[in-house]
């Protein structure tokens, strides 16, 4: 997989403090202030600005708004996707949500792995993890998906789940670390 912020390579240390960066979360707010202010019935699916910064968003897909993304151009939305109001999606590496997955309000997928030691936080470092979600994944409200998890097709994330580990295809998850429920 190819990370699409530039000076970005999925796992190694980068500094996200950079002004290349910073455009790329500017253009993603904008975007997303624009869908979140939008009447629905011009929005379709998904605002115009914000299916513009999206790596690949299919038509029949559903972003409720409000929503929030990082950047847009690492977020990959399959057909018949539904997306409730208020998820959060920091895609500094690639989030592939699969075909008739559904999520639910307030659920948040994170990417972004900050660096243990205080000084290399404050010099912004952080790496990118991709998070995969396979076909007809259900993901209940407020569940936090967090960096480099892959969630097999079929599967179900209670609600209120943290997700700190690969989830089996077809397997239910719940609690806080998500287990075999």
């Amino acid at each position: 997989m190819t990370n699409a912020l530039p000076g970005v390579t999925d796992g190694d240390w980068y500094s996200c403090l950079t002004d290349d960066l910073e455009a790329l979360r500017h253009a993603a707010r904008t975007a997303c202030f624009e869908h979140g202010t939008m009447h629905p019935s011009g929005r379709g699916g998904c605002g115009p600005a914000l299916r513009g910064i999206l790596a690949a968003f299919a038509e029949d897909a559903l972003i409720e708004a409000p929503f929030h993304c990082a950047y847009g151009v690492n977020l990959h939305i399959g057909a018949g996707v539904y997306i409730n109001s208020g998820a959060v999606i920091l895609d500094t590496a690639r989030v592939t949500i699969g075909a008739r997955t559904m999520l639910g309000p307030g659920v948040h997928i994170y990417c972004a792995d900050h660096h243990r030691e205080v000084a290399e936080r404050r010099r912004g470092m952080e790496r990118a993890l991709p998070v995969t979600l396979g076909a007809d994944v259900w993901i209940g409200g407020r569940a936090v998906i967090l960096p480099g998890v892959t969630i097999g097709g079929g599967a179900i994330v209670a609600a209120g789940a943290v997700v700190s580990r690969d989830v089996a295809a077809g397997q239910t998850v719940a609690g806080v670390p998500a287990r075999p429920a």
